[in-house]
């Protein structure tokens, strides 16, 4: 970080340039930090930056406004070095109210920066954020000594702003949040070209909305070029990424995106089955945009109904698709379990979020690994595939299609609330990158001379896709017990166990089209590795960069995608290593698998507050587990 000073008319700033930036906007849910977070992000995506988000919201849809339960939260991590993690500590915080500074000040870096408006600080606000009656202001009481305060009243800038409006004090007061956007622009040194063509767009048929945005986020602007207090401005320079085209993109819309490209390479039509539930729900939200792509998206009464359809839908050659969270996947456990009796492809999305039950709704948690594994009655295995960060959820859906395509058989796809909710840049793919899927349909008796066998099986396992309807190879398909090749029912017992290890060993072939795994980073073989999976992938990247710095050259990074089956040299790799560190959001799932397979004595690191890991919770345990 270095600095230079620049002289404007008699006003002198200082410039503090910077490799990364982390600032998180604070504040009840109406006040707009999660636009304004998004519109901050946005615009330093693209200027080039790199980026990574993390947003948090209430578990109640209107928990009451000022307290600690209602605080909306938004982090982004900017900056012109790779970036794989929303940072652990804040440089900047803005706080909307008394709630969003308790909740986020410990986690303010020493010396960093407080943006407080001081209209969510009064006797009111400090009640409801649980200050015991009478308690001094925090900003005022030395408790914000050894930060850098600037305290601005936003609320009543913003009234001055739009006095001659004409809007209604509602509407005034939701305009805030571009005060606070337009002052960080200029902090930052961030155009707000970006934002004013987004504002155009989203509120060209309102034109007293537009006029009332656009004017209250220059009037933030102007007021920090113009007030003397603000001395400082920071600056980070565009990211050295993979020339390509970009787009900043959340796990959720990503794995939209990659379905959409899956099926189109695949040929197929898309039908989704889907119940609402957070943090899932975006994903039926943007894939009801596509209808004139001829996707069809159904919102069902309940969970069961929405992967029945989903089923139904797969049976008669689309790809069929549903999106849900852990609670979903428990209701639709016994539709599972028909989809895989029946051998026919359909993806089930698992955004998973924090359990048991309704649990943590909001919050991010990787506990439904387990369930994914064996939460089906009778013997019921399923590939299971999962994505490491918002970006790679596209390519993550991608595979997880061609694989229940190709091999006749449901996929799991495995995300998290903090993966679906984030965001990265995210370089757009040629169609020539994209893998091919192959989606056939049976239309000739397989069986010449004699009756159709729709459940005769290629050389990988995989039975033939039949369409409804095609002439001559009517048959007879449901959840009872199928007679090997026939399909007809059959209840013996040896018939039996032969289907359900024919059904067990099609799964177990897969590992033969997934590519062998190889280490994310350092040695493949040495005195350490960090196994990962899902989205604990960013906090052990970034633990492992900074440890090689320091010194710690003999670590490597292996991080699992292909959860079920694992690919075929996992064992193998992990006994190169003298010591395993398996560090997970949850009480230890991954960990409990490859001990049992493959006899490793790994060591756990476990996490289950609803929060992904930090860096440093990472590193620490890395190098105590390395120095014992």
């Amino acid at each position: 970080m270095d600095t230079t000073l620049e002289t404007k008319q008699s006003r002198v700033t200082t410039t503090v340039n910077s490799e990364s930036i982390v600032v998180r906007f604070s504040g009840d849910s109406g006040d707009g930090m999660q636009l304004t977070g998004m519109q901050f992000t946005d615009t330093s995506a693209l200027l080039g930056k790199d980026i990574s988000t993390f947003p948090e919201y209430p578990a109640e849809i209107r928990a009451p406004a000022g307290t600690l339960a209602g605080v909306s939260g938004f982090q982004v991590h900017f900056g012109s070095k790779e970036i794989f993690t929303p940072g652990d500590f804040y440089d900047v915080i803005v706080c909307m109210n008394a709630a969003a500074l308790k909740t986020d000040l410990e986690r303010l870096k020493k010396h960093g920066v407080v943006i407080a408006n001081v209209s969510g600080f009064d006797s009111k606000n400090m009640k409801l954020a649980g200050y015991p009656e009478g308690s001094t202001n925090p900003l005022e009481d030395g408790t914000l000594d050894g930060y850098k305060v600037y305290r601005v009243d936003v609320s009543k800038l913003t009234k001055e702003a739009l006095k001659e409006s004409g809007l209604g004090m509602k509407e005034i007061e939701r305009s805030k949040n571009m005060f606070v956007l337009g002052l960080l622009f200029w902090m930052f040194d961030n155009s707000m070209e970006f934002t004013i063509k987004s504002l155009e767009e989203k509120f060209g048929k309102k034109p007293d909305i537009l006029a009332a945005n656009l004017k209250v986020l220059k009037a933030g602007w102007n007021y920090g070029d113009t007030t003397e207090v603000f001395t400082t401005r920071y600056k980070t320079t565009a990211a050295q990424l993979t020339p390509g085209v970009y787009r900043n993109i959340s796990g959720n819309q990503a794995l939209s995106i990659g379905i959409l490209a899956a099926a189109e390479k695949a040929g197929l039509p898309i039908f989704l089955g889907s119940y609402p539930i957070t943090p899932a729900s975006d994903v039926l939200h943007d894939l009801s945009k596509f209808k004139s792509n001829g996707v069809k998206t159904f919102q069902a009464e309940d969970e069961i109904a929405a992967i029945c359809s989903a089923i139904g839908a797969a049976y008669t050659g689309s790809l069929g698709v549903t999106s849900t969270s852990g609670p979903g996947v428990a209701l639709k456990s016994e539709a599972m379990s028909l989809a895989m009796i029946f051998e026919i492809p359909l993806l089930i999305c698992d955004i998973q979020r924090g359990g048991p039950s309704t649990g943590l709704p909001t919050k991010t948690e990787q506990a439904d690994l387990m369930m994914a594994m064996y939460g089906r009655h009778g013997e019921s295995p399923l590939p299971i595939i999962a994505a490491n960060s918002p970006a790679d959820c596209f390519d993550a859906v991608y595979e997880a299609v061609k694989i229940s395509i190709e091999h006749m058989v449901p996929v799991i796809f495995l995300s998290d609330g903090y993966i679906a909710n984030g965001a990265e840049p995210w370089r757009f793919p040629t169609e020539d990158q994209l893998a091919p899927i192959n989606a056939t349909f049976l239309t000739e008796n397989n069986n010449p001379g004699g009756k159709l066998l729709p459940y005769k099986r290629d050389a990988n396992g995989v039975r033939p896709w039949i369409k409804p309807g095609t002439k001559g190879l009517e048959h007879r398909i449901g959840g009872l017990e199928k007679q090997e090749d026939t399909g007809n029912v059959s209840y013996d017992s040896k018939n039996h166990e032969r289907m359900v290890h024919l059904r067990a060993a099609k799964v177990e072939k897969i590992a033969d089209f997934i590519p062998l795994i190889k280490p994310d980073s350092g040695p493949t073989k040495g005195k350490m590795c960090v196994l990962g999976w899902g989205s604990t992938y960013g906090a052990i990247k970034t633990a492992l960069l900074e440890l090689n710095q320091e010194g710690y050259k003999d670590i490597a990074h292996v991080h699992v995608r292909h959860m079920n089956p694992f690919p075929k040299n996992l064992g193998e790799l992990l006994h190169s290593y003298e010591k395993v560190l398996v560090p997970e959001m949850n009480t230890g799932q991954l960990i409990l698998l490859v001990r049992a397979k493959y006899l490793v004595p790994a060591v756990g690191l476990n996490k289950v507050q609803g929060q992904p890991f930090t860096t440093e919770e990472v590193k620490t345990k890395i190098v105590e587990l390395y120095n014992s």
